[in-house]
C-alpha cells in the first residue's frame, strides 16, 4: 500500500525485453534505499513494482504483460523521469489517501493552464472509470494523490500547486501526455458491496440495477 505522496523523481536507465515481458532498471536519485530489500514494493509512476535487484543507485523490476497492457510502461523510454514512492509502514503519515499501486487504466492530459501560482489540468479517463471519479474525491495520477476539482463525464480537472509541480513529473505534462490512473479504493469496493450476490453472477452497477434496489429514481 502507498499514500500517493511522492518521495522522489527517478529515471529509467535500462529497458530489457525478457521472454515477452520487460525488465526495468530505475535510478532512484534522492530516494533512500537503506531500508529497501529484495521483494519490497516501490510505486513507479503509480504502478506497484517488486524490487528484484539492488545495484546500489536504484533497483531492477520485472513488468508482466498484464502490467504492460494496463499502464503506460510499454511506452517508457530510457531517460524518462518517473514518480517514486516506497510502500508505507505502520509509522507512515497518511498524507494522501490509500493507494494500492494497481493501475486501473490510462488517462490523457487534454490541456493545462495557469491560475495564479498553480496549474489547472484537465484529463480524460477511460469511460469505464468515469463512475468512480467524484467531485472533491481522490484520484491517483502517475502515483500522485490528487483531489478532483471538477467532473464532466469521463473528463475531470485538477489543481496542481507549485510544490507538486516541482516534486513530481506532473510539471512536465503537456497536451496528449498519457498517465497512469488509479481510482479511489473505497469507491471500487463500495460498488462490489452494493452488487451483493449479483457480483458472483457477473452483475454490473447500472442505472437499472440501482433503480431496482431503490438507489435511483428514473
Amino acid at each position: 500500500m502507498f499514500t500517493g505522496i511522492i518521495e522522489a523523481i527517478g529515471e529509467i536507465t535500462t529497458l530489457q525485453p525478457s521472454g515477452g515481458d520487460l525488465r526495468l532498471r530505475i535510478k532512484t536519485n534522492s530516494l533512500d534505499l537503506v531500508d529497501v530489500q529484495l521483494g519490497d514494493s516501490i510505486a513507479t509512476n503509480g504502478a506497484c513494482l517488486t524490487v528484484v535487484a539492488l545495484p546500489g543507485d536504484g533497483y531492477w523490476a520485472d513488468v508482466s504483460r498484464e502490467t504492460l497492457t494496463m499502464t503506460t510502461i510499454g511506452d517508457w523510454r530510457s531517460g524518462q523521469q518517473v514518480n517514486l514512492e516506497k510502500a508505507l509502514t505502520p509509522q507512515t503519515r497518511l498524507g494522501g489517501h490509500m493507494v494500492s499501486g494497481h493501475v486501473d487504466g490510462i488517462g490523457e492530459v487534454l490541456w493545462r493552464k495557469s491560475e495564479a501560482r498553480a496549474e489547472i489540468l484537465r484529463l480524460r479517463a477511460p469511460d469505464e472509470l468515469a463512475k468512480y471519479i467524484a467531485h472533491k474525491g481522490s484520484i491517483t495520477v502517475d502515483g500522485t494523490s490528487l483531489t478532483v476539482n471538477a467532473v464532466d463525464g469521463a473528463e475531470f480537472e485538477l489543481t496542481i500547486i507549485p510544490h507538486t509541480l516541482t516534486q513530481t513529473v506532473i510539471g512536465g505534462y503537456r497536451t496528449g501526455t498519457q498517465v497512469n490512473l488509479e481510482v479511489d479504493l473505497i469507491a471500487r469496493y463500495l460498488e462490489r458491496l452494493l452488487l451483493g450476490d449479483a457480483a458472483a453472477k457477473g452483475g454490473r452497477m447500472t442505472l437499472e440495477f440501482l433503480a431496482q434496489h431503490g438507489f435511483h429514481q428514473s
